[in-house]
């Protein structure tokens, strides 16, 4: 994430830029013909909270005051250790709402984007009938993503801060989403989906919300994040219908377990087991289960809940009948969890980590192995893979089976009119997101002490300390010089430190490690540009919007660098595809005008009069100042009507 900075024409400055009030909707077109749904359809209400261990909440530990959400259980039916098929926001996320493990609909880490032919419940809900609606509060769910698509109304709007996004807090999601609920007649049932980000770090909760404890500014992010829910439980049967209710996490936090703090590298329990809660009042009796059901059965299991055909060839199955109190009722088998991580392979450059668990078991594919016995050993603290041949050969054939569908790939691009413009452009192009990784990585368990260093660089970028930063990350190329991560970073850093020329060849060698790593062709352009290399820049900007179709600051950066060559006419294509991805953003706008007025002279001067024209009236609508220097050029003078 980086500054805000305004793209002001005048200005030319070249960082990422979405205002602060910006709000992205689906680019879908809603169905020709929406099918009416039955009379009494009921509603549907998705709350994901981020980063939520279920030992913070009251009704699994019994430690933590979190009275809603243990009303929400209470009532409904509740697991409270769920597995996360992926301790990362977005990956699980798509998890949630296609059915699907991330290998499967290819979304393997925060960034990427959602692919067009990924089947979704919001899609599924909005063809049949329902008003859909959803409010997130984290920057790895904003709408460039892909997880609008279905969505009537999908408001991202976060506040902005001196280094980039910040959350949205729960009162004011909350909030924003009964709003539009309120809104929706009560003939028409709504699907609502409300994102809060409040647990995730850093910590930082009101004061009279902070807990005693280690972590105890986390637990008060919970304490205050259920406080707000108080709210929405107000307003539950305020339209009259059915309500079924989902609550769950993404994935968990981990607190130095295995010593990892935060999420998203390794696989443990600490950040892949989740809370779960289904709530039906009439429709689903109060209940709890051990069983690990997992992140991938809830859409299999709202589609049933609401009468709804279920979906075949998904990685999840509906617990529905877990949920029945009738006798001679059939248990439920519930496969075994397939978990993964990417992240060690994707930003660093080592071996990826998978997992197979079962209620009893786990098993983590690493270069070593692990094999965790967890009714003994719920910690993972024993290693039991040479001390149980068999048991570790059983799960190393439910894994193989688990990985033997073909994986999906996460595609940058599902939009042919951006295909052709980029043709138009001069990008002829294509690659992938992501390479497969070769044999012989680094084992993650063995590179903790180098992702410590590069945490440690981190906190220096984040006061400001470059040179230390830079010493930093450094410091870990010089024992590991294929990192990824630290190559990146080290480039960033140098252009934060104001100098751009010696960014340029670190940031090349991050791209080179990465091609297809949209940060990295960014920060290269942003470089290029900088140091006035205009022409070097198109083709990394060009890369950057092929990996990022969505990314508005990328595409009037794009538009500054062909105009700053005399390619004008792109240049306004580019300042096109800017503004129309956020309309709302004024200083896109202004550059588009002031791109569409340098074009107008240049046409004027050739003699396409009614080109120059139209495209000078076209720049005086939206910035009328732009009037007077038409006046005060002779060439466009007399253009003006």
């Amino acid at each position: 994430m980086r500054n805000r900075r305004r793209i002001a024409w005048a200005a030319m400055s070249l960082a990422a830029v979405i205002s602060a009030g910006s709000t992205f909707f689906a680019f879908a077109s809603p169905p020709k013909s929406t099918p009416k749904p039955a009379e009494n359809a009921p509603d549907l209400l998705v709350v994901t909270i981020d980063t939520l261990r279920p030992d913070a909440l009251g009704w699994v530990a019994g430690k933590n005051d979190t009275p809603n959400l243990d009303a929400f259980a209470r009532e409904g039916f509740r697991f409270p250790a769920a597995v996360s098929p992926v301790p990362l926001t977005l990956p699980a996320h798509t998890s949630i709402f296609s059915g699907l493990v991330p290998r499967r609909h290819g979304v393997r880490d925060n960034g990427w984007t959602v692919p067009g032919t990924a089947r979704l419940l919001a899609v599924e809900l909005q063809k049949r009938g329902y008003a859909t609606g959803a409010f997130v509060s984290g920057y790895p769910l904003r709408s460039p993503f892909g997880l609008d698509r279905g969505f009537d109304r999908y408001d991202d709007r976060l506040p902005v801060g001196q280094e980039g996004w910040l959350e949205r807090k729960a009162p004011d999601t909350i909030a924003a989403a009964l709003a539009w609920r309120r809104s929706l007649p009560a003939g028409k049932p709504c699907f609502l989906w409300i994102h809060l980000y409040d647990a995730h770090d850093p910590y930082e909760p009101p004061r009279e919300f902070w807990r005693p404890g280690p972590r105890g500014s986390y637990d008060g992010e919970v304490a205050f994040l259920d406080d707000a829910l108080s709210k929405l439980r107000q307003e539950l049967g305020a339209r009259g219908r059915p309500l079924a209710t989902v609550i769950a996490a993404d994935h968990g936090e981990a607190f130095g377990e295995h010593g990892e703090y935060g999420h998203g590298f390794f696989i443990y329990d600490a950040t892949t087991l989740v809370p779960l809660v289904f709530h039906f009042p009439g429709r689903i009796a109060p209940g709890a289960s051990r069983l690990p059901a997992r992140l991938v059965d809830i859409a299999p299991t709202v589609l049933d809940l609401l009468g709804l055909p279920t979906w075949t060839g998904v990685d999840g199955v509906t617990l529905r009948p877990l949920f029945s109190t009738q006798r001679g009722a059939k248990p439920v088998a519930i496969p075994p969890a397939y978990v993964e991580s990417r992240q060690p392979w994707i930003t660093y450059g080592w071996a990826p980590l998978a997992a197979i668990r079962t209620a009893s078991a786990k098993l983590i594919a690493a270069p070593r192995p692990e094999l965790f016995d967890l009714g003994k050993d719920p910690g993972e603290n024993e290693n039991r893979v040479d001390l149980d041949r068999p048991k570790a050969r059983e799960l190393q054939k439910l894994l193989r089976a688990a990985e033997s569908a073909p994986e999906a790939t996460a595609t940058a691009i599902d939009d042919p009119a951006v295909l052709a413009q980029l043709r138009s452009l001069g990008y002829l192009g294509s690659g992938r997101v992501a390479g497969e990784p070769p044999a012989g990585l680094a084992d993650p368990k063995d590179r903790l002490a180098l992702r410590d260093r590069l945490s440690v660089a981190e906190g220096w970028v984040r006061q400001g300390k470059y040179r230390e930063a830079i010493a930093e990350f450094e410091a870990v190329l010089a024992v590991d010089r294929n990192n990824r991560y630290a190559s990146l970073r080290l480039g960033m850093a140098t252009l934060k430190a104001g100098d751009a020329k010696a960014a340029i060849p670190r940031l090349a060698r991050a791209v080179a490690l990465d091609p297809a790593q949209p940060e990295a062709r960014y920060a290269l352009a942003d470089a290029l540009s900088r140091a006035g290399q205009w022409q070097k820049a198109i083709p990394e900007w060009l890369e950057t919007v092929r990996l990022e179709p969505r990314r508005s600051a990328a595409w009037s950066n794009l538009g500054m660098a062909f105009t700053r060559t005399g390619a004008l006419a792109r240049g306004v294509e580019a300042f096109e595809r800017a503004a129309g991805l956020e309309p709302q953003n004024r200083a896109l706008v202004e550059n588009l005008a002031a791109a569409r007025f340098e074009l107008a002279r240049s046409e004027a001067a050739a003699g396409k009069i009614e080109s120059a024209k139209k495209l000078l009236a076209q720049a005086v609508s939206v910035v009328p100042t732009l009037r007077d220097r038409a006046k005060a050029d002779p060439t466009l003078a007399r253009l003006l009507p």
